[in-house]
């Protein structure tokens, strides 16, 4: 192990649908933390030399034989453990206790009474709490040297630990925000059990990157794609700061931004320590699109003809390193930690083959979104950027409902642009909004002359992780000037209508 790197704890995954959140409130704690597959071998445990490991829930019965499992020796290391829902489960299967099904399960806030005031875990909690609970299998009896610390009405051992052997279980859910106290329990975990010393923060891995980047890089040029979005945003900001005037950043510009988008890109990055070159492929990718109106079939083919574009584009740079905004989830969900595939992202796993490049940088790998956007900040990457809401790779040809032409998206960018522009002036932020144009047309009447034109349906939705969300409560009167000005100053559009589908049923995008 590095002796000049971070702490370190390890969540051990069991397929467990809330380990990032684990990871991301561990580092909320100013702890490094790591996620890997609850089969990591024990060898690789001890070379990482985590100061914690957390064991997380999973949706199976530990004691059926098709269920993940772990080995005795892993709570023999002598490194604090803590065990969540259905990790609990695990280490007191595992150690000898017994695992029951609930006579009555467990969902949602449960009333929890903390009984044992020795048990480190609880340290400055409230003796009750409401807490997350998700299972339908309960410790039934501890294993050998363990007390109960806690229990609920129908559940006898909601926490337990052993403190000779630093290890402790919970049967809810500290990690989520509808556990109370959830965080200052992990806080007690990490401070008073792990004896973290709280050694990671944003500014930390800034001086240790921009270190690790020069290393990496020398003297080779490094070329980046960049989209304008977060990730690839903040990735070359971090890597103009670490290697300047080394950093070429193409920017695709397909033609299908938002309306200023593009400029407001290259006003940012122009003036900067780096080579920027923007590739106006706006024609290339409309006659590609002519004529096609399946979703799925516009966004393959706009991905694969981007891949073409950047690639053309980047063979001038042969011999250079190839720079990518890819970040913690995605190397979490493409399976690389955790042997799950959730998503499939290109080039995660490494460099194509036949590639001309030398090598891969990867300069936001361990991190999730809001460190992201922390970093950005850190960095003094203008704001638009830095908290720039979602934008599909497609862009607006899955805001624009059919066939996609110039025309059609010039008016969903000028109706987009004026719901945006008066939500700022109403001082309203909400985690998406946007404007689709349809490809309905409806009678409308403006003068004294009839019209047949589109309508726009505008999107606003309140989401924290983007999995669910439900629509925003925009005020009538902001959606009354919105309207008018949409049906007004837009040529082409003579309807506004308001989307309030919540997700599920229906998703954040239209297509």
């Amino acid at each position: 192990m590095d002796k000049n790197a971070n702490q370190t704890v390890v969540v051990l995954d069991f397929g467990g649908q809330y380990k990032e959140l684990i990871a991301r409130r561990v580092r909320e704690c100013k702890v490094h933390s790591q996620i890997l597959s609850g089969a990591t071998p024990i060898d690789k445990l001890k070379d990482i030399a985590p100061i914690g490991i957390i064991l997380t829930g999973g949706p199976h019965s530990v004691y059926e034989e098709s269920s993940p499992h772990t080995v005795k020796e892993l709570f023999e290391l002598g490194i604090p453990i803590l065990g969540i829902c259905y990790g609990m489960q695990l280490m007191a299967y595992t150690l000898g206790g017994k695992v029951s099904a609930c006579k009555v399960s467990e969902y949602g806030t449960i009333n929890t009474t903390y009984d044992d005031a020795a048990c480190a875990l609880f340290k400055g909690l409230n003796t009750s709490a409401l807490t997350l609970m998700s299972h339908t299998d309960f410790v039934d009896k501890m294993p050998n040297g363990f007390k109960g610390a806690a229990h609920t009405q129908d559940c006898p051992v909601a926490a337990m630990y052993n403190a000779d052997k630093k290890l402790y279980a919970v049967q809810f859910h500290p990690e989520v925000e509808r556990t109370a106290q959830g965080t200052q329990l992990l806080h007690n975990f990490l401070y008073e059990i792990c004896g973290a010393n709280g050694d990671y923060s944003i500014d930390d891995f800034i001086q240790r990157e921009i270190v690790r980047i020069r290393e990496q890089v020398g003297n080779h040029q490094v070329v980046l794609g960049l989209s304008g979005g977060v990730d690839s945003s903040v990735c070359a900001a971090i890597l103009e700061k670490a290697i300047p005037n080394q950093l070429t950043c193409i920017f695709v510009d397909h033609g299908m931004m938002r309306k200023n988008e593009g400029d407001e890109i290259e006003s940012v990055f122009a003036n900067k320590n780096l080579n920027f070159v923007r590739v106006d492929a706006e024609q290339r990718f409309l006659t590609k699109l002519d004529g096609v109106s399946d979703p799925e079939r516009k966004r393959k083919i706009i991905g694969e003809e981007f891949v073409r574009v950047f690639e053309e584009e980047s063979s001038k740079f042969a011999g250079s390193f190839l720079a990518q905004g890819t970040i913690y989830p995605d190397v979490v969900e493409s399976g690389l930690t955790t042997g799950a595939v959730i998503k499939s992202h290109h080039n995660v796993g490494g460099l194509p083959k036949d590639t001309k490049f030398i090598g891969l940088v990867e300069p936001l790998r361990s991190l999730f979104k809001d460190e992201v956007r922390e970093l950005g900040r850190k960095l003094q990457l203008d704001e638009t950027l830095v908290s720039r809401q979602p934008f599909p790779g497609p862009g607006l040809a899955v805001r624009c409902i059919g066939e996609i032409t110039k025309e059609k998206l010039d008016i969903l960018r000028d109706a987009d642009y004026i719901f945006r522009e008066e939500l700022k002036k109403a001082n309203l932020n909400y985690g998406q909004f946007f404007a689709v144009l349809t490809n309905m047309r409806t009678v409308g009447v403006m003068g004294d002359g009839r019209t047949y034109n589109y309508v726009v349906g505008l999107r606003a939705v309140i989401t924290s992780d983007f999995m669910t969300c439900e629509y925003a409560h925009i005020p009538y009167e902001v959606l009354d000037v919105v309207s008018s000005r949409i049906v007004n100053e837009v040529q082409g559009v003579s309807r506004v209508v308001y989307d309030i589908t919540g997700k599920p049923p229906a998703t954040i995008e239209w297509e």
